[in-house]
């Protein structure tokens, strides 16, 4: 199933629903859709509307403020688009670039996207240590962001571009 983002009021990513849910959203007056899907239309009895990809609500929620997104594996994975921070093939596991056997703990800017390969090779050594220099730096994404990325790649490249990432 398709996901749809959803942005607030003022244009702010808020979450992902499902395809369903934006339609009954939409078919509520609740949101109106920003961007459509080019080749699927949703279609009823009384109802024919292009399938949502972005919508926004038509009333501004309030989000308590939330100045991180959470640590995790499979959100260092998302963020690097599943690809090796050493040598862009695909990542199957998450790297330390400090090791924790160095001291080194479980924080975005710490942990990198690894084929096992790389992982392997590296050990418990810093890339500098091992000569494997990092193919990109890794960065602590926002709440936003990291919401964005865990949109399916397609749907990510067919946002518009005001909602493109700066740092990945």
């Amino acid at each position: 199933m398709r996901d749809t983002l959803v942005l607030n009021a003022s244009f702010e990513p808020l979450s992902t629903v499902t395809l369903n849910r934006a339609v009954v959203l939409v078919l509520q007056d609740k949101a109106v859709v920003e961007q459509a899907h080019p080749e699927l239309r949703m279609r009823g009895a009384a109802v024919d509307i292009p399938a949502p990809r972005v919508i926004r609500l038509c009333q501004y929620v309030r989000v308590p403020f939330r100045r991180r997104a959470p640590w995790s594996r499979r959100g260092v994975l998302v963020r690097d688009r599943h690809r090796c921070a050493y040598c862009g093939r695909r990542a199957t596991t998450v790297d330390h670039v400090v090791p924790r056997s160095q001291g080194g703990q479980d924080t975005w800017l710490n942990t990198v996207a690894s084929c096992a390969q790389d992982n392997h090779r590296k050990a418990n050594r810093t890339p500098v240590e091992a000569g494997m220099p990092l193919l990109r730096e890794p960065f602590e994404p926002t709440p936003a962001d990291a919401m964005l990325l865990a949109l399916a790649q397609d749907d990510l490249a067919a946002l518009p571009d005001w909602l493109a990432l700066d740092a990945a």
